[in-house]
């Protein structure tokens, strides 16, 4: 299955521009026989605490231009969005099928506390594992990388996805949990990570890559600095898993 990586270089609390660009990149991922375009957190604005960004769920214009945009191109589009919660907001990832269905929405569980992101938005208490095109995928974003007992809760997916801001001052962490996400639930690990710069004057860097159960990053096709094509095998972890099994010998401890 071919999935679609964008490095989107977002423009700060901008909604017009950042959409623009993103109805650019999705034609292009048409044009390589494109099932599932994955853009980074926050995608229409940055990753920001200003919740005036935020929109109702029932009716929110990012979603339903999204949903229009999946449509038109018949593909599958994972973004990130600001959606109201009363007097605070949720940082959701929305996913949504090749028909423009809203498949399932997912809100961080944990909000970045040492940028503040607790004190306007509200932390999510679900896990969400879709069904899309007959595979599982787990969804996550950003500071939640960090913690493996949300991951561990989601080794029965094909694929887990984390859309994320992840700033280059700490890229090296997001590399080794990427890779270490993947090893220790053996199966496919994807990150979405933006570049250029936001409104905190904070610098982002090129690293949108997928891991296999082996802790092996995958191979791309390269279509521009936004754009990287990926082909999963998703046998192949499978078969990996069978050979060599570590999941199935997991444990709750309690201390």
């Amino acid at each position: 299955m071919k999935i679609a990586l964008i490095s989107l270089n977002q423009i700060w609390e901008d909604k017009k521009v950042n959409l623009g660009r993103c109805k650019e990149i999705v034609k292009i991922c048409k044009k390589y026989d494109t099932k599932l375009v994955i853009f980074p957190e926050m995608t229409l604005t940055g990753f920001t605490n200003n919740i005036k960004l935020a929109e109702e769920t029932e009716n929110s214009q990012s979603i339903k231009e999204f949903k229009k945009l999946a449509r038109k191109y018949g593909l599958a589009i994972l973004f990130g969005t600001i959606l109201k919660e009363h007097d605070k907001a949720k940082n959701c990832a929305v996913l949504i099928n090749k028909d423009g269905k809203v498949v399932d929405i997912y809100t961080k569980i944990y909000p970045f506390s040492f940028a503040n992101e607790d004190k306007y938005f509200k932390a999510g208490d679900k896990i969400v594992k879709v069904e899309f095109e007959n595979i599982k995928i787990g969804l996550s974003i950003c500071y939640d990388l960090r913690f493996c007992n949300l991951y561990s809760l989601m080794d029965d997916c094909d694929i887990i996805v984390n859309i994320a801001n992840w700033p280059v001052k700490r890229i090296k962490h997001w590399n080794i949990l990427l890779q270490a996400r993947a090893i220790e639930n053996q199966t496919y690990v994807v990150g979405v990570n933006r570049i250029g710069l936001d409104g905190n004057n904070l610098e982002y860097v090129e690293s949108s890559k997928i891991f296999n159960a082996n802790g092996n990053e995958l191979k791309f096709e390269k279509i521009s600095t936004e754009i990287k094509i990926y082909n999963i095998d998703l046998e192949w972890n499978k078969n990996f898993r069978k050979t060599f099994n570590t999941v199935k010998d997991k444990k709750d401890l309690h201390a």
